[in-house]
């Protein structure tokens, strides 16, 4: 099996971030993409993203089979929310693991959340989505989204065996398209894709990140 990179890997934080200055935009301005509700919140920042994600996510769009569309679930994520996402859950792993040291309880934690400090959703630059059909239903993709690695016994994970064949074939859907328009994916989550971060950055031989961190309006 590929190596795989997780976010709390001192290589990502050691990638430089040079600021393009693009701003977020929200993603349900006109209606192009279907935005699922379960992430919003009073000032829409969930809608939020890079122009430039948003451009490509629409371009993966136009590259998915007729009668299937993309799902839009979460973009932009203060960095206060990741902070409490990401000690929340490492505070669970601490508790059901005595015997770990800070540094594995953080690289297990970033399996799932990312380290506040390189977290992509608080760039704008990360997002979080599946497939719907003509109908806007959610397609199966092996697990239920943001499924915890404990939750799902693994099958978060975007290579998972064990997962159904169409799931499989979904996953493999998503992904053609997503990588054709330039996003990367975090291999422990087969929802979570990103452009411009630091993960993307070290993904894509990039010499540097293209988005820091930025507030939403």
């Amino acid at each position: 099996m590929e190596e795989i990179v997780l976010m709390s890997d001192p290589r990502v934080a050691a990638v430089p971030v040079r600021e393009c200055g693009e701003p977020p935009v929200d993603v349900r301005s006109d209606g192009s993409l279907l935005v699922d509700p379960r992430k919003e919140e009073t000032d829409g920042a969930f809608a939020g993203l890079r122009a430039g994600v948003l451009e490509r996510l629409l371009l993966a769009q136009e590259k998915l089979p007729e009668g299937i569309r993309l799902l839009f679930v979460e973009g932009y994520r203060p960095l206060s929310l990741q902070r409490h996402y990401f000690g929340e859950y490492a505070a669970q792993l601490r508790d059901a693991n005595p015997g770990w040291t800070d540094s594995e309880v953080c690289a297990a934690a970033s399996r799932y959340v990312s380290p506040p400090h390189i977290a992509p959703h608080s760039a704008g630059a990360a997002v979080d989505l599946t497939l719907a059909d003509g109908q806007g239903r959610e397609l199966d993709l092996g697990t239920r989204m943001n499924a915890s690695p404990e939750e799902s016994d693994g099958a978060c994970y975007t290579d998972a065996a064990g997962i159904s064949a169409a799931a499989r074939a979904n996953r493999e859907t998503l992904g053609a398209a997503l990588t054709a328009a330039g996003l990367v994916n975090y291999p422990t989550e087969w929802w979570h894709w990103s452009y411009g971060d630091r993960y993307w950055a070290l993904a894509t031989g990039a010499r540097a990140a293209l988005y820091g961190p930025v507030e939403w309006r």
